[in-house]
């Protein structure tokens, strides 16, 4: 028997987390997900760590910067293109860029706007509720296609958050700087009372805030089917409910939903992959979890990691076994990855200069022509074949580029 007072206390902290989702839950994913939260518990104490209690602040604040280990920085050459085709005698055509930002996770430098074939100079702007910043362009009486060309450097690290489920504190009373994270908005994250009622089917009994999300993001993970072509691209809470399938926007904004449902402040934040495919555009799932800050959590790559892993006939099921519970334990500790960067953060807001209307999310432009917003492309729709505008990209880099979500040995660090 352990003597160690403090083993004794995680070990039953371990045991009754275990037990909670054991008795409601069933599923491969479900189970997965339990065993990689014991492993978070029982790592430090193992491993001799000390664990440290001085992650991110104690004084609630909304901006706080990103807290995580920085790993494995990787320097990109980004040229960035978008290609807007305006509908036929468009009087003004306007076009807002997201422009990413440097924070604790990226820096951005070096960056550079050009428009052909009608030559415009950008107005920088910055909207009011998440600071978001976008170069916007008004093309006067545009004929065809115009195009918008950024070229920007920008570095990017992988971040660890490591989280130890037992030091992680819920909150009584969120500060002010929290409501527009924690509140249902009229587009994207709608929270009603479905997903109350969903909640108490999910989340039975309240224990902590970490391990209430990871039951989300388990059901998410053993209910939801993954598809470009019925997705909303918008970070649709209510459609994810109805359909329980999209893409990454969907379940995102599903979770986010959830979370804000039980109170705990949640954001989709938006952003480009660097690697070679067919709709660099994708979004993550974020959650404020004291005293770790904002924590980033990527739900719909870790279930299609987690299917090839399934379907790979050339692992022995004790290797199959081992790479779930990698991916599994890497989701609910806090995880991302150096082959993204961040565009924009948060949904429903005002653009700045103003749009026509309120936006649901940015992914990589927002389009008006004449003050109709032109529909958001997905090129990764196998079913659609007309756009009205698309984008192009190169990310040039003298480092390697391994995908996380698909590489095996990147769950072996």
């Amino acid at each position: 028997m352990n003597s160690h007072p403090e083993a004794r206390q995680v070990t039953k902290k371990a045991s009754s987390l275990f037990s909670c989702v054991s008795l409601r839950f069933s599923r491969p994913f479900t189970w997965c997900l339990c065993l990689g939260l014991v492993l978070i518990l029982l790592v430090p104490l193992a491993s001799g760590e000390e664990r440290s209690s001085e992650k991110g602040s104690s004084v609630l604040v909304a901006t706080q910067p990103y807290s995580a280990q920085k790993l494995n920085p990787i320097s990109y050459a980004a040229d960035c293109s978008v290609i807007v085709t305006p509908p036929y005698k468009t009087k003004v055509l306007k076009v807002w860029i997201p422009i990413p930002p440097s924070n604790a996770a990226q820096e951005v430098s070096a960056s550079t706007f050009s428009t052909f074939p009608q030559e415009v100079k950008p107005e920088i702007g910055r909207e009011k509720m998440y600071g978001n910043q976008f170069a916007y362009f008004e093309f006067q009486e545009p004929q065809g296609a115009q195009i918008i060309r950024h070229k920007f450097q920008v570095q990017t690290f992988e971040l660890r958050w490591k989280i130890q489920p037992d030091q992680v504190r819920s909150v009584e009373k969120w500060p002010t700087s929290f409501d527009s994270y924690r509140r249902s908005e009229s587009q994207a994250v709608v929270v009603d009372d479905r997903f109350q009622k969903l909640l108490r089917q999910v989340v039975p009994e309240r224990k902590n805030p970490l391990l209430d999300l990871s039951l989300v993001m388990s059901w998410v993970g053993d209910n939801f089917t993954y598809d470009h072509h019925d997705a909303s691209l918008v970070a649709d809470a209510a459609k994810a409910f109805d359909t329980r399938r999209g893409h990454c926007s969907d379940y995102h904004g599903f979770c986010a939903a959830m979370g804000r449902a039980m109170g705990y402040p949640t954001r989709v934040t938006y952003g480009i992959n660097t690697f070679p495919k067919n709709s660099p555009s994708h979004c993550k799932l974020e959650a404020f979890l004291p005293p770790y800050g904002w924590v980033s959590f990527d739900v719909s790559e870790t279930q299609k990691l987690i299917a090839s892993v399934k379907k790979d006939g050339k692992l022995t099921e004790s290797e199959r076994a081992d790479l779930i519970s990698a991916a599994t334990q890497r989701l609910t500790a806090g995880f991302r990855d150096n082959t993204w960067f961040l565009q924009t953060v948060g949904t429903d807001y005002d653009l700045e200069p103003p749009a026509k209307k309120r936006v649901p999310v940015v992914r990589t432009a927002y389009v008006e022509a004449d003050g109709i917003a032109l529909p958001d492309p997905d090129p990764a729709d196998p079913v659609k074949r007309e756009f009205a505008w698309m984008t192009a990209y190169e990310f040039k880099t003298e480092g390697k580029v391994v995908n996380p979500f698909v590489e095996y040995s990147t769950l072996k660090k």
